[in-house]
């Protein structure tokens, strides 16, 4: 049964009345994991040992997604593609092989389109990242999270210190564009164990480092059993040696947990954090879709067993695929603008806020001058970016701009790993 959330009405969400869309980036969701790790509180399941992966299944669901889809993108240039996860590197080349060839086919992709895949240590091997490449994977993003074998057993991760660092030597033979995630503040981690975890990325050459602070998230085995993590001054400690460290070691701190060698930023990322368009198909999915007078996002069916029945149903249509879908109201594209682009180190231009969400920065006059005042960010006719405070206190920045009602209703917003891709 479709339980499609009504829309607004155009009237309460003051049509934003676009001139230009935004760019337009493609994610695609594999929902499998050989395991779940107990921090984890993405879209993600355990492969079931008895039943395996319904892989062909999944990649017909997914051209099958992809081509009900098309109305609502039609003639529009992908300018990335992004395998997220689970693990997508559980599926077979081939299968990456025969999604990416659908694509092709049905949209336009520019000659050198950034295409990411997530890979785990776990999950990898030599032959594999090879046929990756050869079916068109140009980007590899490597769930590394430490190179410290007892901290990840401590996470619950399937792979050890020296198949971290393998994996890592492998991918690079095979990928000028490589992505290490690691985490820092990890049970009973010293900076000094910190510091070695970067400092092996950087040794390895990665030219891309994600550096995430581990979160404890709701519903998950360590917000049941909490295990003992750093206190908020080692956590800070060791985020301004990565920061220091990196920077170097010439890395550029162009995110907030991404830094990269010049040239190496993440264009699928970087179009998020700027505000601009995803088409999401798969298991849970979402989108974030501009029109001219209006911007909708949608979410796809989580489980992958329901997903699949919708999709795969003989007369399905866009809307059997989609469990949720809203219209973004004036507010909301303020908050959401200004969530994602005062991640950006070098921040925007004001004229992108009114580019991507309709709205200008006379809607904000009253936020950006307490973010102002308070020493959150620098505001000048041409940028709007987070200062170092900003930046570390980053919660207190976007709080300022939630809408009232919903901060009166909620409280303070925090920003998890879990709400944001992995690089």
């Amino acid at each position: 049964m479709n339980t499609i959330t009504p829309l607004l009405s155009l009237s309460a969400s003051k049509s934003p009345r676009l001139r230009v869309l935004p760019a337009l980036s493609l994610y695609i969701h594999i929902p499998w994991c050989v395991r779940k790790c107990p921090y984890c509180d993405f879209n993600s399941h355990a492969i079931n040992g008895r039943d395996g992966v319904p892989e062909s299944e999944y990649v017909a669901a997914l051209k099958r997604d992809l081509e009900l889809s098309l109305p609502l993108i039609w003639g529009r240039p992908v300018v990335s593609v992004f395998f997220g996860g689970g693990t997508p590197s559980v599926f077979s080349a081939a299968s990456i092989d025969a999604i990416l060839s659908h694509v092709r086919m049905l949209l336009p992709l520019a000659p050198g389109t950034e295409i990411t895949l997530e890979a785990n240590p776990g999950t990898f091997e030599a032959k594999k990242f090879r046929d990756f490449q050869a079916a068109g994977i140009n980007r590899l993003s490597i769930g590394i999270q430490s190179f410290n074998s007892r901290h990840l057993q401590a996470l619950g991760r399937i792979h050890d210190g020296a198949e971290a660092r393998l994996a890592a030597e492998t991918a690079l033979k095979y990928f000028d564009n490589l992505n290490l995630d690691l985490m820092y503040a990890l049970p009973h981690q010293s900076l000094d164990q910190a510091r070695q975890d970067i400092e092996c990325a950087v040794m390895l050459g990665a030219p891309h480092i994600s550096a995430y602070h581990l979160t404890i998230e709701p519903n998950t085995p360590f917000y049941r059993n909490p295990p003992r993590l750093p206190d908020e001054e080692l956590s800070a400690d060791m985020q301004g040696m990565i920061e220091t460290m990196l920077a170097d070691n010439g890395y550029q701190h162009y995110e907030v947990s991404a830094f990269a060698r010049p040239g190496q930023h993440c264009v699928h990322n970087m179009n998020y954090w700027q505000y601009g368009d995803y088409l999401g198909i798969g298991a849970g999915a979402h989108s974030k879709i501009s029109f001219q007078d209006r911007i909708a996002r949608h979410m796809r069916y989580k489980h992958p067993r329901q997903y699949l029945e919708q999709a795969l149903a003989s007369q399905a249509d866009i809307k059997d695929l989609i469990a949720v879908e809203q219209e973004v109201d004036a507010p909301d594209r303020i908050f959401e603008f200004m969530m994602n682009a005062l991640r950006i180190a070098n921040g925007f231009d004001p004229g992108l806020l009114q580019a991507h969400t309709g709205l200008t920065t006379a809607a904000i006059q009253r936020q950006l001058t307490e973010a102002e005042q308070r020493g959150l960010i620098e505001w000048r006719h041409d940028c709007i970016r987070p200062t170092l405070q900003g930046r570390r206190f980053l919660n207190d920045l976007l709080e300022i701009f939630l809408p009232r009602s919903e901060n009166q209703r909620q409280g303070p917003g925090r920003c998890s790993r879990s709400e944001w891709p992995s690089a």
